[in-house]
């Protein structure tokens, strides 16, 4: 199949309205610089803390509405061993969004941290916050390859390019312009991305409900057509696993940084929650369009378009049915605003992913641990520098998988079983933990995931558990919820090890400074009301 040249004169229009926006952003960044008070790179890592409050609303939804969540509903709806049943992501992202509101906005809020490894530097000095910044780090990679994913799969789908050069220019366009602006850039082009988003899914969705090859549609969500029905089922030995995956998202989403940056950049706590209960409205009703697609590709004969056979499943491309039922059951000129408008989009993550960890590079890797004394240039240069090095890891890992779902969940995985224990203990058990503790249950829940095994990433799942499924290939499918009891265990031994930590240390038998080196900087109590522009 030739170029089409037309797919990829629609994805460049796409991607010209982004970087447009994102040099325009970079230019009220400057402008912000000179009226605010505070520091430069604050600024960059946050804005000026009074971002406008439909903007944060905009943000916030498209960052949580990328490509994991897009092309991953639409691949667990597809996919005739899941189906609705477990396309758990739009209901978790909700769930996700209001416990942040209720339970993490007041603490983040309540000095002027500026990243999430703020108050772990602030209670267990650098050594220990270092390390436990290589799981938050490992986190956001992940989002970045799987957003990078979605991206190259779409670009390579439409306009047929090696999958490969396709991740490498959407990662370098996303990478271009967060280095520009940084917060507001990010920010400001998610509200674009996420126009495109309603305004291009939306369009395609009718065209292809009414495809003659997807006619079928709702006989197939209960009936067995061209493969199982796709509403799926809950067996009740599922329901474990079940609860685990929404749990997994809803739970594992308050550990990355990218939440709080958005928090922490409005004016009061009302705005913030505000900002968290809109965006948990807004989740749901933008997947729809994915789960729509993805049942209409279910239901498809694909002998009957110029795809053929065999289908997309069968050829392990179900991570990229999205755009392809784009692309061969809707009208030509109207499957080009959707693919475009889907390519733009789904960069909205791609961008806060990258900030979000170049963030926390820079401010507590580089200026707290590196080099204490860098000027704000300095650390701003580091954030870029940042920004670069996540989009190449992010960008090399995305040429390693076809399955968008997995770096979705394998992303989550990490921040739910090692960094949500971690979380909790610091805003809530503070004054009942300390770095042993964290050290111990950082370990455990590390030995305890690397035990249970990952196979579709080569991990061997050597930890036998309750109600195992021996599978053909030998490995196990586990029906114990396995990631939720890691998390259990992990927050026990944070705080049970802390006890002992500290009854060791009244009687004599153990040193309490170990790791308490070199504090963050001094955090200042901030007045919800307060504004720092």
């Amino acid at each position: 199949m030739a170029v089409n040249w037309l797919g990829l004169v629609s994805i460049g229009v796409f991607y010209i309205i982004v970087m447009g926006t994102g040099i325009w952003a970079s230019r009220r960044s400057k402008r912000e610089e000179k009226k605010c008070s505070g520091k430069r790179s604050e600024v960059a890592m946050v804005g000026g803390r009074n971002l406008n409050i439909f903007v944060s609303i905009f943000t916030m939804t498209a960052t949580w509405v990328g490509g994991g969540y897009i092309l991953g509903s639409a691949e667990m709806i597809y996919n005739p061993t899941k189906g609705l049943m477990w396309a758990t992501g739009p209901l978790a992202f909700s769930i996700n969004l209001i416990i942040g509101a209720l339970f993490f906005i007041k603490p983040i809020r309540s000095k002027n941290y500026v990243t999430l490894m703020d108050p772990f530097q602030e209670k267990y000095g650098n050594k220990v916050s270092a390390v436990l910044f290589i799981p938050a780090l490992f986190g956001d990679i992940l989002w970045i390859a799987c957003t990078l994913g979605a991206l190259g799969g779409t670009v390579s789908a439409v306009v047929d390019i090696h999958s490969s050069l396709a991740v490498c220019i959407s990662a370098a366009v996303a990478v271009l312009y967060t280095l520009m602006g940084g917060f507001y850039s990010v920010a400001y082009t998610d509200v674009i991305q996420l126009f495109f988003i309603i305004v291009g899914l939306w369009s395609c969705v009718p065209f292809i409900l009414a495809s003659p090859s997807s006619a079928n549609f709702t006989a197939a969500a209960v009936t067995k057509l061209h493969q199982a029905p796709w509403i799926g089922r809950l067996e009740l030995e599922d329901a474990g696993r079940w609860v685990d995956d929404i749990l997994l998202q809803a739970i594992g989403g308050i550990c990355y940084q990218a939440f709080y940056q958005r928090v922490l950049s409005t004016a009061t706590d009302g705005q913030a929650k505000i900002t968290c209960y809109a965006a948990a409205i807004l989740c749901p009703i933008l997947g729809i369009p994915s789960l729509l697609i993805g049942a209409a590709a279910a239901s498809t004969n694909w002998n009957q378009t110029s795809y053929g056979s065999p289908s997309p499943y069968e050829e392990g491309k179900a991570g990229m049915i999205l755009p392809i039922a784009l692309q061969y059951l809707c009208p030509f000129y109207i499957s080009l605003l959707g693919i475009g408008a889907l390519t733009a989009a789904v960069m909205s993550s791609v961008d806060s992913a990258l900030l979000s960890a170049a963030s926390q590079l820079g401010r507590n890797i580089f200026k707290n641990i590196i080099y204490k004394g860098a000027s704000e240039r300095l650390i701003l240069i580091a954030v870029k520098v940042s920004v670069v090095l996540c989009g190449i890891a992010g960008a090399g890992l995305a040429m390693m998988t076809t399955s968008v779902q997995l770096l979705w969940i394998v992303s989550y995985d990490v921040m739910y079983c090692m960094m949500a224990p971690q979380v909790i203990c610091m805003f809530y058990l503070s004054q009942r933990v300390n770095h042993f503790g964290a050290c111990t249950g950082f370990v455990l829940a590390l030995l305890l995931r690397a035990l249970v095994g990952e196979s579709p990433i080569g991990l061997p799942d050597l930890l036998p558990l309750p109600w195992d499924k021996i599978q053909e290939d030998g490995t196990r499918y586990r029906l114990f919820p396995f990631r939720t009891a890691i998390l259990l265990i992990t927050l026990g031994s944070v705080l049970l090890v802390s006890r002992l930590a500290e009854c060791l240390s009244k009687k004599g038998m153990l040193e309490s400074g170990a790791g308490t080196d070199a504090p963050c900087q001094e955090m200042i109590p901030m007045n919800k009301e307060q504004t720092h522009s």
